[in-house]
């Protein structure tokens, strides 16, 4: 999935820049509608003598005013304080595979869950299998003894209602029992009861000479294991997304703290839409609205999905409003004028992407799989909060209130930078109307200058 989704962007971006390009280059501006094509100014409409092919001036727009310092303050702590409490929920969050419990009540896998929880008790949904080594073989007289002296230990434990013997191998040196927890595979007892057993590893037994090594498995504690396993490469992979993205935005927008100020955006998004994703599937919070009959963990491939999809779309809105505030910088607009034209440039193409992808998103909340909806509401609410609270109200307000500032970049890191020029400041320089505008000022000079010498 990782591959061919990396592969499609790929493809789609040497697309962009390559044939779509030559496509409008060879199509023109027959591109545009007739009244379009008759609105068209020059690029650099103060040093055009008048209107192209006859259209009308362009009507002056109103100046532009950046918010006020009080506003931008007020926006800020607004949207972080919501974020914030929002994610809450997310310290608690327990991440496991759903079982027959999280399906829909009128569901035969939810029918057969509780079906069997009440007729054998929940843990028969969910039995663990315990390994013993042992030291040396036992005789098949010891063996009845061996297997009752390791199951008593067994069944002593917490949250252990039943122990049987599963099995023993044809050398004598392993035993198999089946331990049948109190609760079901995916509740936190069952969690707490394979790591205890675990613990209990090496016990002695006095029909064997040495200690018996344990082990659990079975498919209670495999999704257990998977759960830690991916609980513990989190970190890591959001590091490496997160430092890779950096590397990136700083290279575009030649800046140290935009690209911050996009990531941490990014980091309040995430756990915002994992707060949620815990309230509702984990704790029940408005669960009739959402269809969950059984709340439970949350599916444990999902924190991981969520960051690879959720990071990419934030930074894609993050540079729809940053290269356009970016652009306006570069071009001579004033920090502050240019972040309320990058904003306006900007809010509607992040506006209609952002709906695009809640509809396509919110689509899976009401599916039928239980492991489909949270997936699917983690990433239209995640969209959602990023898109409308990070990007387009703390992002703008912060990038006011830094002015300047925000577009600082050591001069050694500038030098050692590639100028990828995003912004297409290198492009209006060499443009036809900039050319000859320099040969214009360049001959009014030499004749002043001619005209002083005389």
């Amino acid at each position: 999935m990782g591959t061919v989704g990396a592969a499609s962007v790929a493809i789609a971006v040497l697309v962009a820049v390559t044939l779509t390009p030559a496509l409008l280059s060879a199509i023109g501006p027959r591109i545009l509608n007739r009244k379009e094509r008759a609105a068209l100014v020059p690029v650099h409409g103060a040093h055009a003598a008048g209107p192209v092919d006859g259209a009308p001036a362009a009507r002056a727009e109103k100046p532009l005013r950046p918010m006020s310092t009080v506003v931008a303050v007020g926006r800020v702590v607004l949207g972080v304080a919501v974020l914030a409490v929002v994610a809450i929920p997310a310290l608690d969050l327990r991440i496991n595979l759903p079982d027959g419990s999280s399906e829909p009540a009128d569901s035969t896998q939810y029918q057969a869950y509780s079906t069997v929880a009440e007729e054998f008790g929940a843990g028969v949904n969910g039995p663990l299998l315990v390994v013993a080594d042992l030291p040396q073989p036992v005789a098949d007289e010891e063996l009845v003894a061996t297997q009752l002296a390791i199951g008593e230990q067994l069944a002593a434990q917490d949250d252990v209602v039943a122990v049987a013997p599963a099995a023993t191998s044809e050398d004598g040196t392993v035993v198999a029992f089946q331990v049948v927890p109190v609760d079901g595979p995916t509740s936190e007892s069952t969690e707490e009861l394979v790591h205890h057993l675990r613990d209990l590893s090496p016990v002695t037994v006095d029909t064997v000479d040495g200690d018996v090594e344990l082990g659990v498995a079975g498919a209670a504690s495999g999704n257990i294991d998977i759960s830690e396993k991916l609980s513990a490469a989190l970190p890591l992979y959001l590091a490496v997304v997160i430092g890779l993205s950096l590397i990136i935005l700083v290279v575009v927008f030649r800046s140290l703290l935009v690209p911050l100020i996009a990531t941490a955006g990014f980091v309040l998004s995430y756990f915002a839409a994992l707060g949620g994703v815990v309230a509702i599937y984990q704790w029940g919070w408005l669960s009739p609205v959402f269809n969950v009959d059984t709340p439970g963990p949350v599916l444990n491939f999902l924190p991981t999905i969520l960051v690879g999809v959720l990071f990419g779309l934030a930074m894609d809105y993050m540079l729809f409003l940053g290269s356009g505030m970016r652009e306006a910088y570069a071009h001579g607009a004033p920090a502050r004028i240019a972040v309320v034209q990058g904003f306006r440039a900007g809010r509607s193409v992040v506006t209609a992407a952002a709906i695009i992808m809640i509809s396509v998103f919110g689509g899976f909340i009401f599916a039928e799989d239980a492991m489909i909806r949270p997936i699917g509401f983690a990433l239209a609410f995640g969209v959602l909060v990023d898109a409308f609270v990070v990007r387009m109200l703390v992002v703008p307000a912060l990038m006011h209130l830094l002015g300047g500032s925000a577009w600082w970049l050591p001069r050694w890191l500038d030098r050692i930078l590639p100028d990828v020029d995003v912004e297409g400041a290198a492009l209006e320089r060499k443009h036809p109307h900039a050319e000859a505008t320099e040969a214009t000022d360049d001959a009014a000079s030499d004749e002043r200058t001619g005209a002083a010498r005389a």
